[in-house]
């Protein structure tokens, strides 16, 4: 997956799990989209969301190192009937980066019904089918070949046998549309967005448990059992510049080096870590998002985040054997863009 059970925080709970998230133009203004808890996790995960947690989008403005814009969604114990109670809260200036802030808030609700707020603003969220798709023998064969620096090698698979491993699956999916007109963010804004979630700790504070900027960084550069992937969870985009460029730097020069990339594999190491760095997925908005082989601008539902990173890392075109026709089925046009999935209304 994107980014999947990638701490023991996360894998004691899927409901601090984040598997996804995506940032695109949408009805009337910028939608943003954080999916946590697949129903993948196995049929002992807890469903909902987490009534001690915040999930956060976390928005940098025209090149910030630290975020400038913060959108806090935080939810309720859950009901007999699954229901959870939801509240939105906008941070911005220096109170986005500090926990303790209360944040204004925005709109409220409840989980499975679509909520209005200020000036426009559309909140949803609750079970989903989750959109993501790519075919785990692939994501596994990549994820070795850079790990250790040698070709990639996929015994009995090819694109033309390649098969969804997320096909009906679910996830829990928060989604946020703020209109144009907003004067935070609006329309012609280049922004840069990641998103976390944070657990209330016994003394008070909170705990970052995950976090999410492009797709695919985690099984591809941070293995999921693996302490650097732990740890790479904990700290802020701007905190991982240094050591982690160069240890993308490293791993992309080796996988390249392996699979014969022409040129010099060092130097390539080097533009690919410089491109993905800070791990933010860049967006300017008002204009259609493409997750793109070109260009990283936003993320939808239909792109093919997986076969993108795959063909950057290795320097060759990499086909996942997978179109977006194949889940047309988990994403819609109109708000809240995902398909609500069966079971409970949490």
């Amino acid at each position: 997956m994107s980014h999947h059970l990638d701490s023991e925080q996360a894998r004691q709970d899927g409901r601090l799990d984040i598997t996804d998230h995506y940032v695109f133009r949408g009805e009337s203004g910028t939608v943003l989209v954080l999916n946590v808890n697949s129903s993948l996790a196995g049929p002992g995960a807890r469903p909902g969301f987490h009534p001690e947690a915040r999930y956060e989008f976390k928005i940098h403005i025209d090149g910030a190192v630290t975020e400038d814009l913060t959108y806090r969604v935080a939810f309720g114990e859950p009901a007999p009937s699954g229901e959870q109670g939801v509240t939105l809260r906008v941070l911005t200036g220096h109170a986005a980066r500090n926990d303790t802030a209360p944040g204004d808030l925005l709109a409220e609700g409840t989980t499975g019904e679509i909520i209005s707020g200020w000036d426009g603003l559309r909140l949803w969220a609750g079970r989903a089918l989750d959109p993501f798709y790519v075919d785990l023998a692939q994501v596994r064969a990549v994820n070795a070949a850079v790990r250790n620096g040698a070709p990639v090698e996929t015994p009995g698979w090819e694109p033309g046998a390649a098969k969804n491993s997320f096909s009906g699956s679910t996830v829990h999916s928060i989604v946020l549309e703020i209109h144009d007109r907003d004067p935070r963010l609006g329309s012609d804004r280049r922004v840069g967005v990641w998103v976390t979630t944070k657990l209330a700790t016994d003394a008070g504070g909170w705990r970052q448990v995950n976090r999410e900027g492009r797709p695919m960084m985690w099984p591809i550069f941070r293995p999921d059992d693996g302490e650097r992937a732990g740890a790479a969870n904990l700290v802020h985009p701007a905190d991982e510049m240094g050591a982690e460029s160069e240890h993308i730097a490293r791993l992309v020069a080796g996988v390249a080096a392996a699979n014969g990339v022409p040129g010099d594999p060092v130097a390539y190491g080097r533009s690919v870590a410089h491109r993905l760095l800070p791990d933010l997925l860049p967006y300017r908005t008002g204009t259609p998002a493409a997750f793109g082989f070109a260009e990283h601008n936003g993320r939808t539902l239909a792109d093919n985040a997986a076969e993108v990173m795959f063909s950057l890392v290795l320097n060759a075109a990499t086909s996942t054997g997978l179109s977006p026709a194949g889940s047309a089925d988990t994403r819609g046009d109109r708000f809240p863009y995902v398909v609500p999935g069966p079971g409970d209304p949490g």
